[in-house]
């Protein structure tokens, strides 16, 4: 797929930014598990937190395929730091464009498509991944002098951005014997009190990331924060899949990108038997397969998000995206043997040092589904 001007444009000022910005930092980001709150801010003058938002709403007025390019030059420079980017614009703002009212998008969505806040989506929970409508977490309705409201308790795990974003996207089960439609959406700002960050988790990868364990302990919103109706609590969900899976897809391809890059340079740069060793065939075998795979999972996520520009279904085809992409860019490391033959991942032509990508890109493989979810899905859809 070819991209327009425009869409270079995109590219370029991205790259430029990331690669003087973001790159140089990435490992001792990851080292010191720092969250880069200044470079985000950053990134959200480039119009990155509301990509696709439209421009009444204070987004950047771009479409999918510019998110899946974005993400990919994100990750490239730090894979933590798009994923904080891409959980923000897929599903947080994905959701709230499609389900949240005027006055929820002009509380809300307008500040976190400008960057002036972060958002994170909490729908897992310890004892739930891919099965959505098993889901604890209660939100109870209520009305006394304080007003109507909805009291949330439960616990949901793995959450991008649960302490350091500002508002969240949850699910809670409002009738228990309505099954998949007692599920509702609900939004809630990180400052309420009852929101308890319990603990951060130790990832392979992404330490710049926060992924933490949120505990709901009489967490008290107003009524006016449901999104949508009470009971579309999984449609809301299943309906900020799409934009996911795209998001997920580009950061894996940015974050193989990056590692072919760094193999790339070493390999002529390192001189074995009188010449680079770039010029043996082995290795150009290696390279060779790594940038195949690269750009075959890239074309999958530019004909997903170009289907998604177009208004059509493409859950199948977000889905087919990421299970490639993220399952290409793990192995492509290691085909590299990139965690082998260069044990500092530092001193590279151009760059300042590399995290530990191999585990940057283990975590991608995990959010949202599976693979084996993800092509149980594919099956059901052909």
């Amino acid at each position: 797929m070819l991209l327009s001007e425009d869409h270079r444009a995109v590219q370029d000022a991205v790259r430029a930014f990331v690669q003087q910005e973001i790159a140089p930092h990435a490992a001792r980001w990851d080292k010191e598990c720092h969250f880069p709150a200044a470079e985000l801010k950053g990134l959200a003058a480039l119009g990155c937190y509301g990509i696709a938002v439209p421009a009444e709403w204070d987004g950047a007025g771009l479409d999918y395929l510019a998110l899946a390019i974005i993400l990919e030059e994100i990750a490239a420079g730090d894979g933590a730091t798009s994923t904080v980017v891409s959980v923000t614009n897929c599903p947080v703002c994905s959701i709230l464009m499609a389900w949240a009212n005027d006055a929820q998008k002009a509380q809300w969505l307008r500040p976190l498509a400008r960057g002036d806040m972060l958002g994170a989506f909490c729908l897992t929970e310890p004892h739930v991944g891919s099965q959505a409508d098993g889901l604890k977490t209660t939100a109870v309705r209520v009305s006394d002098a304080d007003g109507d409201a909805y009291v949330i308790n439960g616990v949901k795990q793995f959450i991008t951005s649960g302490k350091n974003g500002d508002v969240a996207i949850v699910m809670a089960v409002t009738d228990k014997a309505a099954g998949k439609k007692g599920i509702s959406a609900f939004i809630v700002p990180t400052a309420t009190p009852g929101y308890i960050v319990a603990r951060l988790e130790d990832k392979l990868g992404q330490h710049a990331s926060d992924t933490a364990q949120i505990v709901f302990e009489n967490c008290r919103v107003p009524a006016a924060n449901l999104l949508g109706d009470e009971g579309q609590g999984l449609r809301i969900a299943l309906s900020g899949l799409e934009g996911g899976r795209i998001g997920i897809a580009a950061q894996s391809v940015g974050m193989a990108r990056a590692a072919f890059e760094a193999a790339l340079a070493y390999a002529k740069e390192r001189v074995a038997f009188g010449k680079p060793i770039y010029e043996h065939q082995a290795l150009q075998f290696r390279l060779g397969e790594m940038a195949t795979s690269i750009e075959a999972a890239r074309q999958l996520l530019h004909h997903a998000a170009s289907l998604k520009d177009a208004q059509r279904p493409c859950l199948k085809e977000a889905a087919m995206a990421k299970l490639f992409a993220s399952e290409m860019a793990e192995p492509g490391l290691r085909r590299l043997r990139l965690r082998e033959r260069l044990p500092g991942r530092a001193h590279l032509p151009g760059r300042a040092g590399l995290p530990d990508l191999r585990g940057h890109v283990r975590c991608a493989e995990d959010p949202d589904r599976a693979g084996a979810g993800l092509r149980l899905e594919q099956g059901a859809t052909r």
